[in-house]
């Protein structure tokens, strides 16, 4: 009996970035995207051309601390990376991308705003996006001159107080299984049903606001809607009901208030153990409509399930 060996490797990258100089995550011609940064990265260490696929597709100006992307590479050349190297490939790998990556930083050698963290082999089932068990983010909001820092460039300054309780109270009905049409910029043919985890805010210890929003999946600009509509019930311009309204009106209406990019970031992605990649990623692609019924293939063109995407 003869076992068969997979061609390829299924690396997953663990990453961050600071996106105020990226045209969000998507790869567009003539513009600097994360996606786009990393490919060439990688492309010229591994010698040949990969493609990313990542678990959330953050629009411009928005930041990750906590990103997952994978990419399969030839065995055969995977096998070359580490060379005469003592350390593991996929320590290796890592140290010469963001190498790279530093370099073509705006030439600044030993800075770049987007850095790889952790290389690793992981199982082929394995999927950044589809495997995906929930996604959060943060928004930071300065409000009140005492806490704006010329150094922070990811938060969104007010020169007035929110009241936070009442956010609170307001973001509470959000929470669960709906349909966020109302908050949503709709694909066609998407669906705009998701489960909101968390919704929630809190101060810092310096005393930022920290907008906190989790959820299996995030329509497009819908943490952006989120937060924009609950900034409107902190500082008095609509009652602690506007947000539940919205949500039952399900409708992308003139009242939609999409909150600046540069404060938001995704902080991080929640996966299952191993064994089940596959089964999450299956079930994701069904949910989503990626899949069709009769054959379970997938359908390229559909909806990507982040905040802030660029389809």
């Amino acid at each position: 009996m003869t076992t068969t060996v997979s061609q390829n490797i299924r690396l997953r990258f663990d990453l961050s970035y600071h996106g105020a100089q990226f045209h969000g995550w998507a790869k567009q011609a003539g513009l600097r995207t994360v996606q786009g940064a990393l490919e060439s990265a990688l492309a010229k260490v591994l010698r040949t051309g990969v493609e990313l696929v990542v678990a959330g597709r953050t629009d411009a100006g928005v930041h990750a601390a906590g990103q997952v992307a994978h990419c399969d590479v030839p065995r055969e050349l995977w096998l070359r990376v580490q060379g005469r190297s003592i350390l593991p490939p996929e320590v290796v790998l890592c140290r010469r991308v963001n190498a790279v990556l530093s370099h073509e930083a705006q030439g600044v050698r030993g800075y770049s705003d987007v850095v790889i963290h952790k290389v690793s082999c992981v199982s082929p089932e394995f999927d950044a996006r589809f495997s995906a068990l929930w996604r959060s983010y943060t928004y930071r909001i300065a409000d009140g001159v005492e806490l704006w820092d010329p150094r922070r460039t990811d938060v969104l300054w007010l020169d007035y107080q929110l009241d936070v309780d009442a956010m609170n109270r307001a973001a509470q009905p959000l929470l669960g299984e709906h349909d966020f049409l109302s908050y949503c910029k709709p694909r066609e043919g998407a669906s705009t049903v998701r489960t909101l985890l968390e919704l929630g805010f809190r101060r810092d210890d310096d005393g930022v606001l920290l907008g906190l929003a989790r959820a299996d999946a995030f329509c497009h600009s819908q943490v952006r809607t989120l937060m924009g509509t609950l900034i409107e019930v902190g500082r008095g311009a609509q009652g602690e009901d506007f947000p539940a309204r919205r949500l039952e009106e399900k409708s992308r209406s003139s009242h939609v208030i999409v909150a600046p990019p540069h404060p938001l970031t995704l902080e991080a992605v929640g996966y299952p153990e191993e064994s089940e990649y596959g089964v999450q990623a299956r079930a994701a692609r069904r949910f989503r409509g990626e899949t069709r019924a009769d054959s379970g293939q997938e359908l390229a063109g559909q909806e990507e399930c982040c905040d802030d995407c660029d389809l």
